[in-house]
């Protein structure tokens, strides 16, 4: 079985730019690069998982962020770095549909397609429901980027870090 680390992409990639449909502002966040490669170099898999509820909220077109999403992988493309699938949800919250986080759908459905460990595996983003998420599909590691933004989890089944390589810190044990 594969092993994956599952990755929101907005605070966690890179700067969140609230409804982010311009791909001319995606900014890789520092560090990060350094972070993928150990994970790629371990043999995880990457695959990102994020809600994009400017979507169903008609603020950007599904067009708009695709474009942001091939701008993301060029860009990591370029630093050697490719992703194994990017999964979203395109619905808003009051659409309570099965696919947005904290649900773990996406992450099951990624499991089922790419016959991935989810024991062995980890979720990774700034904001609670993503910590939620891999909670409830059964991740490994549930870890929590504190970027201000929002206040970290009081849990013992979370962690907490500053940023993607503090995440590498604690799957590698450094």
């Amino acid at each position: 079985m594969n092993k994956a680390i599952f990755l929101d992409r907005d605070g966690t990639l890179i700067f969140d730019e609230d409804y982010l449909a311009d791909p001319e502002k995606v900014v890789i966040i520092p560090d990060t690069e350094e972070a993928l490669c150990e994970f790629r170099n371990s043999g995880y898999m990457l695959i990102i998982i994020s809600n994009q509820s400017g979507i169903g909220r008609g603020i950007f077109s599904e067009e708009a962020m695709a474009l942001v999403n091939k701008k993301v992988a060029e860009l990591f493309k370029a630093k050697g770095i490719e992703f194994d699938a990017v999964l979203i949800c395109p619905h808003a919250p009051e659409d309570n549909c099965e696919c947005r986080k904290p649900s773990p759908k996406l992450l099951l459905d990624a499991a089922a397609k790419f016959n991935i460990d989810l024991a062995n595996s980890a979720m990774i983003g700034d904001k609670l429901s993503d910590a939620q998420c891999g909670i409830t599909a059964g991740c490994k590691y549930n870890i929590f980027l504190n970027n201000g933004k929002q206040s970290p989890p009081d849990s013992q089944e979370i962690y907490v870090v500053s940023n993607l390589l503090g995440a590498s810190s604690i799957i590698f044990k450094k």
